[in-house]
């Protein structure tokens, strides 16, 4: 039997240490034919370097499709593509290859390529490419979430990376319930507010009830934040008996964004108990932002009642 990309590797003629930065559209065209029946024909093995290079600047062609066959072609070599994968994710000039590495590493999900996909979520300032390397990071599991976490506390860390970060903590979420639990406890309150939001998944799925326990003392975290963060996520756990009496003093709660994730959740449970609870904390509600959450509350609550 023919060895998988025997007739692809004839053709190449490159020396091992020249990297590949583009095909033309022909030989883009012609490698990605190779490859697309070679998956179809499920004889994806490991391929050597000078044809990873070949598919890792295919990925910069412009056609979707064609990037799509070498993206899972890359995939399908696994480990031996990462390190090619990671300088172009990192260095190429093309933001097309550096999206399109990144999401292949995705594919990948090794833990090898955790400190790369860590330097680009950093240092590249295409959101793609954050994106990308975000989700990759999350694809690898527990053993990224330190990775993840650590990025929180970082002074250079945007709203839009936290926001992405807390999208693959969300995502891990019961796979790494030692981990989040203690990230839980942190003393930084970045690091507080990403784990309560995560922590939802092990509670429901596992019935951690450590981990509730923990959400319920966020409710009295010094940091607004992490109070507003655990208000909200006691609004998705189902349990409206339990979460009632923990939710209602939080309508009092010196930020006004606390009280409006306390009302809104006491909405989401359809808590029609709390609707007493909540018109009191009305009377005496001076901002009008708050007032408005407490109104949707008290009548949505008042059609389930």
């Amino acid at each position: 039997m023919q060895p998988p990309f025997a007739d692809v590797r004839e053709e190449n003629t490159l020396p091992s240490n020249q990297d590949v930065e583009q095909l033309s559209e022909e030989e883009a065209t012609e490698l990605a034919s190779e490859l697309k029946a070679q998956l179809l024909a499920g004889r994806i093995a490991e391929a050597d370097s000078e044809l990873i290079q070949r598919m890792v600047a295919g990925l910069g062609d412009q056609r979707g499709a064609l990037r799509l066959t070498f993206a899972k072609s890359l995939g399908a070599v696994g480990q031996a593509a990462i390190p090619t994968l990671c300088k172009a994710m990192k260095s190429h000039k093309s933001v097309t290859v550096r999206r399109a590495a990144a999401k292949t590493l995705n594919l990948i999900g090794d833990p090898k390529a955790l400190p790369d996909l860590l330097e680009a979520f950093l240092n590249d300032s295409d959101p793609v490419v954050q994106g990308s390397s975000a989700g990759a990071m999350a694809t690898i599991g527990p053993e990224a979430v330190d990775a993840l976490l650590n990025i929180l506390v970082n002074p250079n860390c945007t709203p839009f990376q936290v926001g992405l970060v807390n999208l693959g903590l969300a995502f891990i979420g019961a796979k790494a319930p030692e981990a989040l639990r203690e990230a839980a406890r942190s003393e930084h309150a970045e690091i507080r507010v990403a784990a309560i939001s995560a922590l939802g998944d092990q509670i429901q799925s596992l019935g951690d009830e450590e981990a509730k326990t923990l959400v319920v003392e966020a409710l009295d975290d010094p940091c607004s934040e992490v109070r507003a963060e655990a208000s909200t996520l006691l609004g998705k756990l189902h349990d409206p008996d339990g979460a009632m009496p923990l939710l209602t003093p939080k309508l009092r709660d010196e930020v006004a964004q606390v009280r409006k994730n306390a009302a809104l959740s006491l909405m989401k449970l359809q808590a029609t108990d709390a609707i007493e609870a909540i018109k009191e904390a009305a009377t005496s509600e001076e901002d009008s932002s708050v007032k408005g959450v407490f109104t949707l509350s008290i009548n949505q609550l008042s059609k389930s009642n």
